[in-house]
Formats: C-alpha cells, structure tokens, sequence
C-alpha cells in the first residue's frame, strides 16, 4: 500500500527568460503529500490540405452509400456474410465520421496533422473492412471496425483540442512530487543520451526493459495563455508510473522507461507513445510534465517555464483497470475522486484530458497546455 501522495522534495523553478512568464504557486511543498514510497483538452495543430480531405470524405460517402449496395451482393452467398456487411457499414461510417472531423478542423485551423492522421487511419480500416466483408471474413472486418471507429474518435478529440486553442488561464502549477529524475532531487535523466524521444515505453542506455500496459499516446498541445499562439520549440518533459504504480529509478531502480523529452513543432505540439498509467493508494491517475524554454534548458534540469500535472477521466480508467497487468488499481480507484484528490481538488477542469480510443486499437489522451 502507499501513503497519501509523495512528498516534493524538488526545489522550486524559475522561469527561463525566453518564456517570460510568472509563475504563481498554488501548492505549497506539503501539498503533494506523497510519503517516500507512494502518495486537471485537447490537442490542436497547423491547417492542411482542405481539398485533399474532401477528397477522401467523397469517396468514403461513396462507399457507405452505392459501394455498400455492391457490397451486399458480393457477399450474399459467403459463410458470415451477413456479420461482415453489418460490420463494414459501421466501420465506413465511423471512417466517414473521421474524415469529416478533419475536415471541420481544418477549417477551425486547429486540428492539423493529427486529425489528417486519424482520418486515413479510418479509411484505410474501412478499405481492409470492405475486403475482408467481399471474402466473407466477419471477424476481420469487426476488428478493422474497432480500429476505424478509434481512429475518428482520436480525430474528433483533435478538433475538440483544436477549437480550445485560443487565450485564457495558464494550467495550474503543481508539484513535481518525489520522482521526477531531473537532478532536482539527485538522479538526473534528462541529461542522457537517448532522453529525447517519442517512445516512452522502452528504457535507454544500459536499461533494457519494456513497461507492459495497455498502450496510450499522450498529446499535448502549448500555447501563451495571453494570445493562444503556439509555443514552438519549447521542450516538454513527460513522466508517469508503470501499470501497477510504480516509478523507474526510484522504484523500479533497474529502469528508466515512461520518461522522455520532445520539442514542440510548429504548432506547438508533442505526442508520446508510452502504457497508460496505473492507479496508486492516495492519487487519482495522473502524468505529470515540465515545460522548459529548449531542450537545452531541459537537460539542465531547471527553470521549467511550468511543471503541471495531466488528469486521466474516470470512465478510460475503469475500462483500462479491469486488464490484469493493473493489479490494483482499479480498487485504489474506487477509493478516490478528483474533488479530493490532493493535487487535483483545489481545481481541474484544465488538466482533465479528453481520452478516446479502445482496449484494442489503444487510447489517446489530448490536453492544450497554456504557459
């Protein structure tokens, strides 16, 4: 079992003269109250190309509606038939659904690539679904199904992204809590070869090992809070328990995986690949990450332009928990609400991200990060 949240043991940061922002403190160092050992949306871009999209949103109607006709006879006289027509017309209409909310946020300007991404990751599953329904195999076109309908999910969590980049508060500070291998409180990660990446599900240099999880990318979107610009070339550092709420390092002293650092593109996005995170006694699900200046501010380790932390929704966590490889943490989770969590209860409507996606085809959690 662990206690309530883990203590902060890090100093406090400074903002790097490059991102000239104040930071106020909103918890004290007692706040993230997690002993040694154990214890709030969206995701936008660039434009693309509008006529491209439309393209593919032509020829996907095309397919639901006089394609599906054909479709039908096709598979008329093959075993399973039926169940692979069904399954087909719901992967093109989820595929359809994607490419639509691609091309609603190209016209928001904000989607961007992301939501381009998920809207040929739907058709490609309609395509494979209509294949796979033509020869009969229902099962196929059903998993094919599930990974079109994921992928319009993750393009409409885009576009919900997309439309909230625009000015307000800057997301609450929040302490680093006790783990986070930045040199603040001895080992310091961010200095190593291999720490920039977008893979957080391996370890580096002479580490070897795989987190196991359900897979999850994580998304964030930075922007100044004063004019909802982009914030290109800033460096995020992102970290965050195994399955079964553990830290490597400190915990899992023989690894080094969920750790890494990128650097914003144009539009001020990252995107990491790593499991989604476990739920430890006394906090409620959560990533946590640091924002500095440039990558080489952030293999210095200090004066992060803001240290934050990123919420998971209740309903994602339960459907993850229920997976073995999460030991306890769907019992922890009975246990705890974000209006009592200790970080999260004083405010989290701008750190809860927006989650889409499946057991199977993975989930994608977005957050826009005002600075």
């Amino acid at each position: 079992m662990y206690p309530l949240e883990r203590p902060n043991s890090s100093p406090s940061v400074a903002h790097p003269a490059s991102i000239d922002r104040a930071r106020p403190s909103r918890h004290d160092e007692g706040h993230d109250a997690d002993d040694v050992h154990g214890a709030h949306d969206d995701f936008g871009g660039l434009e693309r190309d509008l006529s491209s999209l439309l393209g593919r949103r032509r020829a996907l109607q095309f397919l639901g509606g006089a394609g599906l006709v054909t479709l039908v006879a096709a598979c008329s006289s093959g075993s399973g038939s039926g169940t692979a027509t069904a399954v087909v017309d719901s992967a093109t209409g989820s595929a359809t659904a994607g490419a639509s909310v691609a091309e609603t946020s190209t016209a928001a300007a904000a989607a961007g690539d992301t939501a381009t991404a998920a809207a040929d990751t739907a058709t490609a599953a309609a395509d494979t679904a209509t294949a796979a329904a033509v020869a009969g195999d229902s099962d196929t076109a059903t998993a094919v199904r599930d990974t079109a309908t994921a992928a319009a999910d993750s393009a409409t969590a885009s576009a919900d992204t997309a439309a909230a980049a625009s000015p307000g508060a800057e997301i609450p500070d929040e302490t680093q809590g006790p783990y986070p291998a930045d040199g603040s409180n001895g080992p310091n990660l961010l200095a190593d070869d291999g720490i920039v990446r977008s893979d957080l599900t391996t370890s580096i240099g002479d580490a070897s090992g795989t987190a196991e999880g359900v897979p999850l990318t994580i998304q964030l979107t930075v922007v100044d809070a004063a004019t909802g610009g982009a914030v290109a070339g800033a460096a995020v550092y992102l970290w965050h328990c195994t399955a079964d709420g553990q830290y490597s390092i400190y915990e899992i002293a023989d690894q080094n995986y969920l750790r890494g650092v990128q650097a914003t593109d144009d539009a001020g996005r990252v995107a990491f690949t790593t499991v989604f995170p476990g739920c430890y006694a006394g906090r409620w699900p959560h990533a946590h990450f640091e924002v500095f200046s440039s990558v080489d501010q952030a293999s210095a380790g200090s004066n992060a332009a803001k240290v934050s932390q990123l919420a998971l929704p209740e309903a994602d966590c339960s459907v993850v928990f229920a997976d073995s490889r999460y030991g306890s943490s769907a019992g922890n989770l009975a246990q705890l609400s974000l209006d009592t969590d200790n970080v999260f209860a004083d405010g989290w409507t701008d750190q809860l991200a927006t989650v889409a996606g499946s057991i199977d085809a993975g989930f994608t959690a977005s957050l826009l990060v005002r600075i």
